[in-house]
């Protein structure tokens, strides 16, 4: 769902635009977008409440990363209702996008490492693993339960 649309207190406003503070120092030439879906019946039909969407786009189709957008989807355990407990990050899912399609994606799952018909770079994707490793430090401080990568940084 739309970061935009889902941000309802002050404290996840913040966390939401220090990701994308986050995501550019690792790209700085990226453009962020808090609304990288349409709002239309069909797109509301397929939202997903536990994912927080934003997307940065690069000012034209980049060879190093084999892409021209990178859609960012942040899953959410939303605390339970009335709750003053936060949101905790569960995991971060990266895709590279063109006009035509998904070229590649990245999740925080496994080793961490991009699959798909296109991949970036050694080193994009070593800034994407980067940017991932700080959404979960901005979220919960927390790298050392978190399994795949984590476990070989600290």
């Amino acid at each position: 769902m739309n970061a935009s649309d889902q941000v309802r207190s002050v404290e996840l406003a913040q966390r939401v635009a220090s990701v994308a503070v986050l995501f550019r120092q690792h790209f700085p030439d990226a453009r962020a977008n808090l609304t990288p879906w349409r709002d239309d019946p069909q797109t509301r039909a397929h939202a997903e409440q536990e994912s927080i969407d934003l997307s940065f786009h690069l000012p034209g189709w980049s060879p190093r990363s084999q892409c021209r957008s990178f859609l960012v989807q942040l899953r959410l355990e939303q605390p339970p209702a009335g709750g003053s407990a936060r949101p905790r990050l569960l995991g971060v899912t990266i895709r590279g996008l063109t006009y035509e399609s998904e070229r590649w994606r990245l999740a925080s799952v496994g080793d961490w490492q991009p699959t798909g018909t296109h991949l970036p770079q050694p080193a994009v994707v070593e800034a994407v693993q980067g940017f991932v490793r700080g959404v979960f430090v901005l979220f919960d401080g927390d790298q050392q339960r978190r399994g795949g990568l984590d476990a070989r940084v600290a």
